[in-house]
């Protein structure tokens, strides 16, 4: 181990000492190969932060680093990867996590109570790091804009909400959403009281300064009444408080639907009112009610408080409330002796009367009632209050942008609700606009006794060692050179960004590691009088916060070099990167697809180097980068400084980046370039032009650059340039990242635009020399990447049946917050990995395959049990004959692989040890030696070759000849359309734990089917499965991925731990949880399609083949759904699907979101569409003329019963103003050569069922003798809501307040034989079962309701328990309409029902690139009578985002030989915050009751999903008017995804006719690809 003496004015230290949520952490010589995450799980035990992917990538790590600088007197807040920050890196430094800024015992946060208010956490993985991003945000600036919102989260996944409700929910902290609440701007007393709540339609009283609030909303701050939200008068510390029972505390405030979700509650104690310290700033300042408001049972205690208004320390008085808030004039009374109108007043709206308090308000002994919304509340002392308040609401105003409607109407089929117009987030339908209020002076403050000891903890050298790694952080520039000098090929580390993740992925090690980030020299900026010099320590925020305020103070010729910096900073990764990566060590690490390095080498910065042998100069160009990843530095050297020169009169530079995603993306090509014209012309004097992501390093374009010197800046220049720099940057066909066609093709777009740049920057330098651009070329030129701002407004329509319920204020079809949801946004909610460590458990690694196809020679695991800690080895050998095997529907699969390896990622052994790192190092030092047995079948297309498949199976109808024969045209093609990664943001996690008898084992495990689960490991130990229980508490998204792939390794940790009678856990990596759990099926369609002039279908013929992988799994089950469904929305009389499930030597594809439907629909629209083309006819006109009605007979004679197919269509197309944007569409393409819009409305029809022997289900309803009701049914809740509606559904059926219920996980011990959490069913089949159990306990308890009717229901209860009464039931139910389909009869009905919708969206495309931009989209969904329509407009959002993703950015690439080369959030992208529709609609469509399921609802999950085809359909809409311009063929081919290559390869022009006629002259364009398509 390196050791390094320190230097005799230093003084060395191996104590840690940081603080974390205002704790002191003390450490001794902490491990340097740990991270602040695992510190922070393992030994602090705060799990709110969590491991979604290890490299920095999705944000759900997300903590908030403070440091106080003595300099500026200052505290710098910042929010940073706790995945790849080095604990050792903290020293001195306070960390806040999400459990340090709220919790529900304690009080929530604004920011996490808004964020779970506005319904933007659906699984709750990802919450914590969202809500930390935010917080940062704040700490830093209290007023943020819309902009600064995406920007700081763009470091963040989502793969549930699809990001609408986020961003919704954290509006309410922007300044433009503050103004537009009152006139008072920002001053308004509801900024700071109420965070921006919009009061509707409401009447000033009594004295409020004579301020209507009627439609100009004004603010009141005087008089006899203080503003208050909603009519709830309390003051709050930041945030109200919480109980997680109170998320059902609904009031409905305006009529029509406006459902304000209030989950606060007001200051409760049990007997009599205590004193209340506020902690905040350690002040106690005195609040007192005149008229004793704060009064519990009479006692009137003026209370000590902490004034949040304003940071004030004032006395506030409280006088007593009359008529405050009144909604439409009059008012809530409040007026009495208790607070909040807690002695038996009403809320009077409109005269109709909700009755708030029935008796006596919040009585703390029980005795009193609190029906908010008719729900009853349990009190602290456990007692029941009363239910079903009555009345209905018959008025509502709703506003949008600032303007008030009033609609009169008497609902009589339920309250129609419509939420937020542009981004304003008023207080309509689905958002819960009570919101916490926020007041940033009131925030937890940097800890004390660090700030008196920081300077000194600053001051201190470091050395950390362990067991193979030692860690500096020396603290003079002399201390650093002598340590480079000692160890040459030591790694200096700012952020760890790159390091961290090669150490984690790429099994780096480096035994040394220098941290320089207390180096005054590495850590100082200068601004000179010839430009800035930067330490190479500052981070990327600091440079760029740095350069910003010299762009806003220098002359604008100064500053084109940095203004070029500034837009690549826009682009590059995400903030928690940017604020710990630092200049320096992105120029170090000398990555050849780097962001910064082409702009730094253009602009011409100079380096400078030292070492102890003296400092050297070196000017950064084409000579610095020497290779993948090296240059010209020594290796003892230190890069001290960047020095970035200003920019003069004459210059011009642009930057360019192209990459996969919009945001948070590594580049597939990027590019600076720069000239300097002669003084008065257009004449070039030099050009410099840099490129990443053409070679392995940053390359120039030497020829093109001395060739173009001395030319005049024209088309001739254009011609020659292009063709220059197809010489200059040639790309090898097996080049790393592939995409060569494209990647040469991009860096001559990029070029076209930088000559258009520079010719609009010329037409005002020398107007008289060249000619204006048109305004369609100022599009192109206008900037370097999409010139859409992002995200803008949404809105969501809904409307709540009330088809045979017995009250207006039932829980059915209310908007309730999801159950879990402050639960996730405080960090409190347990996942499998959160579940506290047991003292003698142990960890587990897999040991996987690294070849397909090939056989297992032997398998070496000495070296890894040799290890210290290791404790055990488990493969093949463990588990005898059948009990290695396993499987779904077919035992074909192993747990061990025993002598071959069929695919790369099979398991092969399993390493146990002390802890995870352990385990994992372990594991890749088990050998495993392979002989190939051939050449691996990897793609669909070699599976055709080879014959190699399951099936086939044919679906006909009709008479396919004669249908042809009939058809006036007949047009036939082929689509693939590419596979997809769930990408759950919770990997894997499985704990394994042996109860020491009988074999008997408890498994905790993130897994959809609980049984399943309990079969397989029952079989796999040789023991009954009644020794078995799985229990599942809720995943963190699963989307199908988690059914039948989580066996690979729960199953060989259940092995382990039977092995070793020890609990044994397992978190799977996210790149190993990629490669081993595979993901939806890739489709390849070849069609036939016979249709008249009109564009009426005549006959259909299909082949279908998927790609399966290398076992059965589900396979045969997803393509017999997409052979279901290939007709989507669309009638045929005649035609033939037939369907073939290729194996493969891939890892075993699986269920997906949609299960092969979304793969059919697309199909079908893609045949809908080229029809259209064909004909040159309107795609909509084809769609309309085939669509189904009510009565039709679907292709597997399924008779349409209520379709309501159309009417979605109708009302979409209304709603979106289709035909008047399909208008404007056609005009911006005629005016806009290289951009072009696509416009696409498309439909479904999703079928509705499981496999027949699935569609049961089973559930247990139990009530305590205190009237606690605990509900354990068969479904898991991965974020869905599922549980939330299944308390909803039980409270209808129970007549109680859904607090009274409870549900705590799905254990097999509870409900057996669950069947999986899928196919959309789970809320229909649960939903009946509860129903079937609370029936037979209300039969049961009847006879004591009807005995006591004025009795409440914890008298009935503990009279039936008194009277020996089972309290507890079972239920149970099946669906007996859904049979399987026989594919040899041509019969069986595999659907219960369809769920029904359309969508429109509108899309632009930037031609020359291939970047597209979704502007709006539309959608109307049939979904019955919603259980709660903020959870399904929910998951029509996210399920959209998700298809939207599917369909565009999301590419699985593997190897020639079978490994996926695309893992991990760095290679594999999901839509970000800034990918999703910049206007965003949901509607639910209006009375439409299915009576098919239960309270006459539908199925949600999937079918929104299957809309994303429009997203598609618009792109190659966009991309025909780009192929028209060029009179090429409508009918063209477009793969799926429709990625930024598709596109711009797709819409052909003559850059693509260069580079093709390049390639077909060059050598280098010959070879194997550097990856496939499965």
């Amino acid at each position: 181990m390196p050791t390094f003496d320190s230097p005799e004015d230093g003084t060395t230290s191996n104590t840690l000492v940081f603080f974390v949520n205002g704790r002191r952490i003390t450490e001794q010589n902490v491990d340097p190969e740990w991270t602040l995450l695992t510190y922070l799980r393992k030994n602090l035990r705060l799990t709110g932060a969590k491991l979604g992917c290890g490299e920095g990538g999705c944000g759900a790590c997300t903590v908030m680093l403070s440091r106080y600088d003595h300099e500026r007197l200052t505290t710098r807040h910042y929010s940073a990867n706790a995945c790849l920050t080095p604990v050792a890196a903290v020293h001195g430094l306070a960390v806040t996590t999400v459990e340090g800024i709220g919790s529900i015992k304690d009080g929530l946060h604004a920011v996490q109570d808004r964020l779970a208010r506005a319904h933007g956490s659906q699984c709750g993985f990802c919450t914590p790091g969202i809500v930390m991003s935010m917080y940062v945000l704040l700490r830093n600036k209290s007023l943020p804009s819309m902009d600064d919102i995406i920007e700081h989260l763009t470091g963040n996944l989502c793969r549930c909400t699809g990001y609408r409700a986020i961003l919704d929910g954290f509006s309410s902290f922007t300044g433009e959403f503050s103004t537009k609440v009152c006139s008072a701007g920002v001053k308004c007393c509801r900024v700071k009281e109420g965070g921006g709540k919009t009061v509707q339609n409401v009447k000033a009283e009594d004295g409020q300064n004579g301020h209507s609030r009627n439609g100009t909303e004004e603010c009141v701050q005087n008089g006899k009444g203080a503003f208050v939200q909603n009519g709830c008068s309390k003051f709050m510390q930041n945030s109200s408080e919480y109980v997680d029972k109170n998320i059902y505390k609904t009031k409905v405030s305006n009529s029509n639907g406006d459902i304000c979700i209030k989950g606060h509650r007001d200051y409760e104690q049990s007997g009599h009112s205590d004193k209340m310290r506020s902690v905040l700033n350690g002040d106690k300042d005195e609040i007192c009610d005149v008229n004793g408001t704060v009064s519990q049972n009479g006692y009137d205690d003026c209370d000590k408080m902490r004034n949040v208004l304003n940071g004030d320390n004032d006395k506030i008085c409280v006088q007593p409330v009359t008529g405050i808030a009144s909604q439409n004039g009059h008012g809530i009374f409040q007026n009495g002796h208790g607070c909040d109108g807690q002695n038996g007043y009403n809320a009077d709206q409109n005269g109709q009367g909700m009755t708030l308090n029935g008796h006596g308000g919040i009585d703390q002994n029980g005795h009193g009632t609190y029906g908010q919304n008719g729900f009853g509340h349990i009190k602290q002392n456990g007692y029941k209050d009363a239910q079903n308040a009555k009345g209905d609401i018959q008025k509502t105003a709703v506003k949008t942008n600032g303007n008030t409607s009033t609609t009169n109407q008497i609902i009589e089929n339920g309250i129609k609700g419509s939420v937020k117009e542009n981004g304003t987030m008023e207080s309509k339908g689905l958002h819960a606009p009570s919101w916490a209020p926020y007041d940033p002076t009131q925030e937890i403050i940097f800890p004390p006794e660090l700030k008196v000891i920081s300077k000194r903890l600053d001051s201190e050298m470091l050395e950390f060692k362990g067991k193979r790694v030692v860690y500096y952080r020396p603290v003079s520039f002399p201390h650093l050179l002598d340590l480079k000098d000692r160890f040459p090929h030591a790694k200096i580390i700012v952020g760890n960004t790159e390091v961290g993740v090669e150490v984690a992925f790429k099994k780096q090690h480096y035994p040394v590691l220098i941290n320089p980030t207390r180096i005054p020299e590495l850590n100082t900026t200068e601004v000179l009088k010839s430009g800035v010099r930067v330490g190479a320590a500052v981070t990327l925020t600091e440079l760029q916060q740095l350069l910003t305020r010299l762009v806003q103070s220098h002359q604008s010729h100064l500053t084109k070099n940095y203004t070029a910096l500034l837009e690549m900073l826009k682009w590059f990764a995400g903030q928690q990167i940017r604020n710990t990566a630092s200049i320096g060590g992105n120029i170090m690490t000398s990555s050849p697809v780097s962001d910064l390095n082409p702009v730094l080498v253009v602009a011409g910065v100079t380096l400078t180097f030292t070492s102890l042998g003296g400092k050297r100069e070196v000017v950064m160009d084409e000579h610095f980068f020497t290779g993948y990843r090296t240059n010209a530095a020594q290796s003892n050297e230190v890069l001290e400084s960047v020095f970035i020169p200003h920019s003069k009169q004459d210059e011009f530079i642009r930057t360019y980046k192209q990459s996969r995603r919009k945001d948070d993306d590594i580049a597939i090509v990027n590019a600076a370039m720069k000239v300097d014209i002669r003084p008065e012309s257009c004449v070039l004097s030099n050009l410099k032009l840099a490129f990443g992501g053409m070679a392995a390093k940053t390359l120039t374009a030497p020829r093109t650059m001395k060739e173009l010197a001395g030319s005049k800046w024209d088309e001739t220049l254009l011609e020659k340039g292009l063709d220059l720099l197809l010489e200059d940057l040639p790309l090898q066909i097996s080049a790393p990242g592939g995409m060569v066609e494209y990647r040469r093709t991009l860096t001559l777009s990029f070029f076209f635009k930088f000559y258009l740049s520079v010719r609009d920057w010329l037409s005002t330098r020398a107007p008289g020399l060249v000619t204006p651009l048109s305004t369609a070329e100022l599009a192109i030129a206008a900037a370097s990447s999409d010139n859409h701002s992002g995200y803008k407004s949404s809105s969501q329509h809904f409307s709540r049946g009330r088809s045979g319920i017995r009250d207006a204020n039932y829980p059915v079809g209310q908007p309730f917050v999801h159950a879990s949801a402050f639960k996730q946004t405080s960090g409190e909610a347990v996942y499998v990995d959160d579940v506290p460590h047991r003292e003698d458990e142990l960890h587990a690694a897999l040991v996987v395959s690294s070849r397909a196809n090939a056989r297992i020679l032997c398998i070496d695991e000495q070296e890894a049990l040799r290890m210290e800690g290791v404790h055990a080895f488990f493969s093949a050998k463990d588990l005898p004959g059948e009990r290695n095997k396993m499987g779904t529907l077919v035992h074909d699969e192993e747990v061990f692989a025993r002598k071959e390896v069929l695919c790369v990622g099979q398991v092969i052994g399993l390493v146990v040890a002390k802890d995870q790192s352990t385990a994992r190092l372990a594991a890749s030092k088990v050998t495993v030696l392979y002989e190939d047995i051939g050449t691996p079948i990897i793609t669909i297309e070699d599976a055709i070759s080879n014959k190699s498949w399951w099936g086939p199976w044919t679906i006909r109808k009709g008479n396919l000849d004669e249908g042809f024969n009939r058809a006036t045209h007949i047009l036939q093609g082929e689509m693939r359309m590419g596979g997809q990664e769930h990408f759950y943001l919770e990997p894997n996690a499985h704990i394994a734990v042996p109860r020491g008898e009988d074999g008997e084992m408890e498994i905790f495990t993130s897994s959809q089917v609980p049984t399943g689960t309990q079969m397989q490991v029952a079989e796999s130990l040789g023991v009954p499965a009644n020794r078995i229980v799985v229990r599942v508490k809720r995943l963190g998204g699963a989307f199908g991925g988690k059914e039948s792939r989580p066996l690979c390794a729960s199953v060989p940790v259940a092995v382990a731990a039977s092995k070793l009678q020890r609990p044994v856990r397992i978190t799977l990596d996210r790149q190993e949880d990629m490669l081993v759990t595979a993901g939806r099926h890739p489709f390849l369609c070849r069609w036939k399609v016979g249709f008249t002039s009109e564009g009426r279908f005549t006959a259909l013929e299909v082949d279908l083949y998927s790609n399966a992988g290398c076992s059965y799994d589900v396979s045969a089950p997803v393509m017999h759904k997409a052979m279901f469904c290939i007709d989507n929305a669309y009638v045929h009389e005649n035609i033939r699907v037939t369907g073939f499930v290729c194996k493969t030597h891939l890892p075993s594809n699986t269920a997906m979101r949609g299960f092969g439907a979304p793969q059919a629909a697309m199909f079908a629209e893609e045949i809908a569409s080229q029809v259209a083309a064909f004909l040159h006819m309107e795609p909509a006109l084809v769609r309309e003329r085939n669509m189904y009605k009510t009565g039709d007979v679907t292709h597997i004679n399924h008779i349409l019963e209520r379709c309501t197919i159309q009417r979605c269509w109708r009302q979409v197309i209304q709603q979106s103003k289709y035909n008047m944007r399909a208008a404007s569409v056609r005009k911006f393409n005629n005016e806009n050569a290289h951009r072009k819009r696509g416009l696409s409305v498309t439909p479904t029809k999703c079928g509705v069922a499981f496999d027949r022997i699935l569609n049961q289900a089973g559930a247990l309803v139990q009530i305590y003798m205190e009237g606690s009701v605990l509900i354990t049914h068969g479904g898991v809740e991965m974020g869905q809501g599922l549980h939330t509606k299944m308390i909803q559904v039980a409270a209808n059926v129970l007549n109680i307040s859904p607090e009274s219920i409870h549900i705590s996980e799905t254990a097999t011990d509870k409900v057996p034989n669950t069947s999986p959490t899928a196919a959309s069913i789970s809320s229909d089949i649960y939903g009946m079962a509860i129903v079937n159990a609370c029936n037979e306990l209300n039969r049961r308890l009847k006879p004591y309701v009807t005995s006591n009717p004025e009795g409440q229901w914890k008298n009935w209860v503990w009279a039936a328990y008194a009277d020996r009464v089972s309290l507890s039931a079972t239920g149970f139910y099946r669906i007996e309409e859904v049979t399987d389909f026989d594919f040899e009869k041509q019969s069986g009905q595999p659907f219960h029902y369809y769920t029904n919708g359309a969508a429109v969206t509108e899309v632009e495309v930037d031609c020359l690139t291939g970047d597209h931009t979704i502007l709006r989209t539309d959608i109307v969904m049939d979904l019955g009578n919603s259980l709660n329509p903020a959870l399904d407009v929910g998951q029509i959002e996210g399920a959209f985002v998700q298809g939207a993703g599917l369909v565009t950015l999301e590419e699985l690439r593997y190897s020639p030989g079978g490994a996926l080369l695309t893992r991990g959030p760095g290679a594999y992208k999901i839509p970000g915050f800034q990918d999703i529709p910049h206007e965003f609609h949901v509607s639910l469509l209006e009375d439409a009751p299915n009576p098919l399921a239960i309270y006459s609802s539908k199925a949600v999950g999937e079918p929104p999903l299957l809309l994303a085809t429009s997203v598609f359909q618009a792109i190659k809409s966009a991309i025909g008017a780009a192929r028209a311009d060029q009179n090429l063929s409508p009918v063209f081919r477009l793969d799926s995804p429709a990625t930024a290559e598709r596109i711009r390869m797709a819409c052909r022009g003559p850059l693509i006719e260069k580079v093709n006629k390049k390639m077909e002259s060059d050598v280098a364009s010959t070879g194997e690809p550097w990856s496939v398509t499965a």
